[in-house]
Parts: structure tokens; sequence; C-alpha cells
């Protein structure tokens, strides 16, 4: 059951990855192409946001069980 749940959470890191390279790529060519709105901006800076804001918390999680486990 455990090895379920991990191999579900892996398969949704790698949606969301995907996701955000699919989304920096459509961003990268509407400001070549100079046709970004504002719309466009304002859901492109939450995905970002959250994207990196959940890689951050996965690098803070893996800090604080070394320290608790003595290691660092």
């Amino acid at each position: 059951m455990r090895e379920l749940i991990v191999r579900r959470a892996a398969n949704l890191v790698s949606v969301k990855s995907i996701v955000t390279l699919v989304l920096t790529g459509v961003f990268a060519y509407m400001a070549y192409a100079e046709k970004i709105s504002q719309d466009f901006m304002t859901i492109y800076a939450v995905i970002i946001a959250f994207y990196f804001g959940t890689q951050s918390q996965k690098v803070q999680d893996a800090v604080d069980k070394a320290a608790d486990n003595g290691g660092l």
C-alpha cells in the first residue's frame, strides 16, 4: 500500500515538472513573439511559484531530516 502511494506521488511530481517545463516553453515563445497577456502572466507566475515552493520544501524537509538524524 505504501509503495503504491509513493509511486503515485512520484508520478504527480513528474507530471508537475512536465507541465512547468511546457509552460516555460510557451512563455518563452510568447515573449519572443511579444504576445504575452496579463492573464497568462498571472497564471504562469502562480504555477512557477508553486513549483519552486514545493521544490524548496523538499530540500528543507531533507535538511531537517538529516539534522534530526545527527547528520549534516
